[in-house]
């Protein structure tokens, strides 16, 4: 014979996950604002498995509009630091992005995604006073603080990468879905030889290699340098799509392959907003999604 329930403990229960619902809407930051550069236009979407937050990420850094890099310039001439003078000025025509996809698809692993964010732009503004741009070490440093502070299970794939006025796009990735390039002479994804690009294990996966503080004795399960990649989107109408794998494998099978270069041939003198939101209409229709999707779309205008 079971006991009647309680119907205050339900109301509490139901009570306690609404307040739960409520804190993670406002669980992850924005992404900011797309980064605005001449010849450049770039469009991104996110759409949650759990509709409200979830492990997929978007960074965007517009670094003229998100850091006082007049100020850093004035400061940079007055110390004599030429180096960084030139670096804080090539950042003018520059815009950043990063995209990470935490494994995993629950509300609670947004928590893992915010922590990413808050840490990652901390680290940002060290690195541009000290060097004037954002380099590896900053990825290094992130690894080693998820990997010492989360559960194996508990890791993170990650692409970051600094799109120019000329359409080179540089890049690390940790683990994550490789770049895809749409060539629109072409009319379809160009084929990138696999030398062009250099992944890494996903981040907090492995200790770095050249830790001063990590006191493993075998160091060789341990995670190399990370390495600088590059494409080019080389004519005007090229685009470049950055996704996770939810949008990859969306359907169970390849959906950027069977569905995505079609929807881009037909959407090629649309503008990255508009591709964006093709896009996700094309998921809807083809498939009950089954985790987050998130993708970045960056158009060479000229």
């Amino acid at each position: 014979m079971s006991a009647d329930r309680d119907p205050h403990i339900d109301q509490e229960l139901a009570d306690e996950l609404e307040n739960f619902r409520e804190i993670a809407r406002h669980l992850k930051p924005s992404s900011g604002d797309a980064p605005r550069i001449q010849g450049i236009d770039i469009a991104g979407l996110s759409m949650p498995l759990r509709e409200v937050a979830g492990g997929d990420h978007i960074i965007y850094i517009d670094f003229k509009r998100r850091y006082n890099l007049k100020r850093r310039l004035e400061r940079a001439r007055a110390r004599g630091r030429d180096e960084i003078v030139e670096k804080l000025t090539g950042l003018e025509q520059k815009g950043g992005i990063l995209l990470a996809d935490v494994s995993g698809h629950r509300m609670t692993d947004a928590l893992l995604a915010a922590m990413l964010h808050q840490a990652f732009l901390l680290g940002a503004y060290y690195e541009l006073d000290r060097y004037g741009e954002i380099t590896t070490r900053i990825f290094e440093h992130l690894n080693t603080r998820f990997y010492r502070t989360t559960a194996v299970s508990k890791y993170f794939t990650m692409l970051y990468g600094e799109i120019t006025a000329g359409g080179k796009f540089r890049f690390i990735s940790a683990g994550h879905q490789p770049p895809a390039i749409f060539s629109r002479e072409f009319g379809r994804f160009a084929s990138i030889d696999p030398a062009l690009w250099t992944s890494f294990p996903p981040v907090g996966l492995l200790p770095p290699g050249d830790d001063l503080d990590e006191q493993a004795d075998d160091l060789l399960a341990a995670k190399k340098n990370y390495q600088v990649n590059q494409l080019d989107l080389l004519a005007p109408g090229d685009l470049l799509v950055l996704s996770t794998d939810g949008l990859a494998e969306h359907g169970g099978g390849d959906f950027i392959k069977d569905v995505l270069e079609g929807l881009l041939r037909e959407a090629a003198e649309e503008d990255a907003d508009s591709i964006c939101r093709r896009i996700e209409r094309a998921v809807v229709s083809h498939a009950k999604p089954e985790d987050d999707i998130t993708v970045v779309v960056v158009k060479r205008t000229s």
